[in-house]
């Protein structure tokens, strides 16, 4: 890759040529960012050898990112596809997982970890016609989100093969103060983007020296994503968006009991849930259809979906000051987690019998953890050890029922056996400094199991276990006060999920079925990245290259044998068959032009670019997002600020895409924001976004096109120029 040379040339040159730059950094005692997710303690972000995004809460109320689709729009190589709601009753996924999850660096769905406060959230399902995604989150609750690019499994285990994605929530601490015992936060907000609103409280109080404790509320009704289509038409060739209403309602509760100045336990409570009513009005057949002979008796004349996602959360945090010669600091957590998505679907058909699905997809996980921290100091040498020991259980469960089922189906259905996943795992990291160098060697041994249930499944199961070990090595060396240079090599791992060992259909008139494989083996990476970071006084810069191998890549619903006869039917399995290879790099930064008329005048960049090609086929990944440029122009004073930003997208190159039916073109959109701090404690932010009004479609939202869905192909393009707006009042 020409342009991953040219970077990494032009990223060291920069440093050495910085060596003797005599620039002052930021005033000693300014406030500094730390992170939890880098190294499993609070750390600086500029002390770890990976690259990691921090979006904190001044910059989630003033970007008004109200969910996990916002929050990816400004990071480079990271996106959130969100295909508009068009499937059918019995086909098509399109659109019903919604805001479906992270892609980091090419890769997505299950192989990127997501937490809450370090607790793992569930992960997708997808089967068919049924696809449920990862968006149990209010942002409203959250106070900061990290993003780790690359494989995290040393400190997090399976499935953040390609990188995590943690929310840290509120604590009663961020609203009070020693001489402050009651505060919080009250925050009204609406988008034209999907005619949304939301509102959201929380409260926070000191009780006592030893108790404080906090609670927050968060209530939102939206309407569907609009779209750049214009053709109302009730039936297929509709390409405005169908009629929704989605509605959320989240909760927060913390108490914090600090017994004495050694300990701190933290008791939170959780829920976030989720509805959407679809009319289905792009699966209405067209007069047409309903008039021809063939097609007459099963034509659609309506159709309808119901769908909702719920997360209830109950953690135990237990931190402990010790005086050991093993540890400074103990951790210990217990947490449970119920989870669970369902949809309900309708259709009335002409003459032939109407026709209902309901489908539902269950986790319930026990998470244990313990973690302690060792800081030993001889001379010149420094070093911090992270160790400790998880074990997870979790009970998968997915159960399909409703009226007319498939030929050579029958209701009640499951998809695969109710199974018990579980995992336990050892992990060690060591921070060793010497003088200017970092360097931080760690591993982990994690033992998984999948207990596949016999009890109401209509084939034959199989459990299986397995063992992964995942090393990692980084490296940071700082070359001046103001620039570092790192380098790190991350392995990561995911162990296969109940679906993929036991995923199960069987059509008797069709002559197709799907069989078990007790032989999967868990996905494996290995990742390989150097970057630089310059904090001088007008200009901050992060700049990282990386490349990266996957091996065993699990292939879903493969077919290994049949002849689609009713002797030897067609069999499909996931089979371990997949090799790629990934590389890229990512620009971020700021330059500070000082101040201008009495205002800070400052200008972000981000740059991102990845290429990915599949070692097997020589063919490209199509899971590649086009490189993306965002530019900015901000404005701030003591009172208001401003702030123009410009995204460039680059055009989806046939060479870059292995079967696509539809290149998205480049385009340059232009956001316009800002906020107003009417008082000290009362802010109004507003954004007008799509400035222009261009119509744009992004590329994880349509490599799924078919050459059928072409001639509806607006459908799919992004909303035009839109509204949003927030009031936000601390007391």
């Amino acid at each position: 890759m020409r342009e991953l040379s040219w970077l990494i040339g032009l990223a060291f040159g920069s440093v050495l040529s910085a060596q003797a730059q005599t620039v002052q950094v930021a005033a000693a005692g300014s406030l500094r960012e730390v992170v939890v997710s880098g190294s499993r303690s609070a750390q600086d972000p500029d002390e770890l050898p990976m690259s990691i995004d921090v979006i904190g809460q001044k910059e989630l109320e003033s970007k008004q990112i109200n969910d996990i689709r916002d929050l990816a729009n400004d990071l480079p190589n990271v996106s959130v596809k969100r295909a508009p709601a068009r499937f059918t009753l019995a086909s098509g996924n399109t659109g019903r997982d919604g805001n479906a999850g992270f892609n980091i660096r090419g890769l997505e769905g299950n192989r990127v970890l997501l937490l809450t406060d370090s607790i793992r959230m569930p992960r997708s399902y997808v089967f068919n016609a049924n696809a449920f995604g990862r968006d149990y989150f209010d942002i409203g609750l959250v106070k900061r989100v990290e993003i780790v690019r690359g494989p995290a499994s040393v400190l997090y285990g399976s499935d953040s093969v390609a990188g995590l994605v943690n929310f840290i929530t509120y604590e009663p601490s961020d609203f009070l103060t020693k001489e402050k015992t009651f505060g919080g936060r009250v925050a009204l907000s609406g988008s034209s983007e999907d005619n949304g609103v939301s509102a959201g409280a929380t409260l926070a109080g000191r009780a006592n020296d030893t108790v404080e404790w906090l609670i927050g509320v968060n209530a939102g009704r939206s309407e569907g994503l609009k779209n750049m289509g214009s053709n109302d038409a009730a039936n297929t060739t509709r390409t405005t968006p169908n009629p929704e209403t989605d509605t959320s309602n989240s909760l927060l509760a913390k108490v914090v009991i600090r017994p004495n100045a050694d300990q701190k336990h933290v008791l939170t409570f959780e829920h976030v849930e989720k509805k959407a009513d679809y009319d289905m009005l792009s699966s209405k057949s067209t007069a047409a259809v309903i008039a021809a002979a063939s097609t007459s008796s099963t034509a659609v004349l309506g159709s309808t979906a119901n769908t909702e996602m719920n997360r209830d959360r109950l953690t135990w945090d237990a931190r402990y000051q010790l005086s050991s010669a093993l540890a400074d600091s103990l951790q210990t957590v217990v947490s449970y987690q119920a989870a669970g998505s369902r949809e309900v679907s309708t259709e009335d058909r002409n003459t032939a019998a109407d026709r209902v699905r309901d489908t539902t997809y269950d986790e319930d996980t026990w998470q244990f953890g313990l973690q302690a921290n060792k800081l030993l100091r001889a001379g010149d040498l420094a070093q911090k050890l992270t160790y400790g020991a998880d074990y997870t259980r979790a009970s998968v469960r997915t159960l399909g029922t409703g009226v007319t089922p498939a030929a050579g189906e029958t209701f009640p259905l499951k998809r695969f056996p109710d199974t018990i996943e579980s995992s336990a795992a050892l992990y060690a990291q060591d921070e060793i400094i010497i003088g200017p160098w970092s360097i931080t060697p760690g591993a982990r041994v994690d033992h998984f199991k999948i207990d596949a249930s016999q009890a109401g499944f209509n084939a034959t199961a199989v459990s299986m276990s397995g063992s992964a070990v995942s090393p990692k090595l980084g490296t940071l060396y700082r070359l001046t006060p103001e620039w570092s240079v790192f380098g790190n090599y991350a392995s990561g791992f995911k162990a296969p999920n109940a679906g993929q060992v036991n995923a199960f259909f069987e059509n008797t008139t069709q002559y197709y079925k799907t069989i078990p494989n007790p032989d999967l083996k868990p996905e494996k990476s290995q990742n390989f990245e150097i970057g630089t970071r310059g904090r001088l006084e007008s200009l901050t810069l992060d700049v990282a290259a990386f490349t990266g191998r996957f091996k065993d890549l699990i292939n879903d619903f493969q077919v290994v044998g049949g002849a689609g006869t009713a002797a030897s039917p067609t069999i499909y399995q996931s089979v371990n068959i997949a090799n790629a290879r990934i590389s890229g790099f990512e620009v971020k930064g700021s330059w500070d032009w000082g101040r201008v008329a009495g205002g800070q005048l400052s200008t972000p960049f981000t740059y991102g670019m990845t290429r990915g090609r599949d070692m097997d086929t020589g063919k490209p990944l199509d899971t590649i997002d086009p490189a993306k440029l965002r530019a900015g122009v901000q404005y701030a004073t003591t009172a208001w600020d401003l702030h123009l930003d410009l995204a460039h997208h680059s055009a989806k190159k046939q060479s870059d895409t292995n079967s696509a039916v539809f290149l998205t073109p480049a385009a340059t959109t232009v956001d316009l924001g800002g906020q107003w701090r009417i008082k000290k404690d009362l802010r109004l932010n507003a954004t007008v976004g799509n400035l222009t009004n261009k119509k744009y479609w992004n590329w994880s939202d349509v490599r799924a096109v078919t050459s059928s869905q072409l001639a509806v192909i607006d459908s799919f393009s992004q909303p035009g120029r839109s509204l949003k707006v927030s009031l936000v009042a601390d007391f």
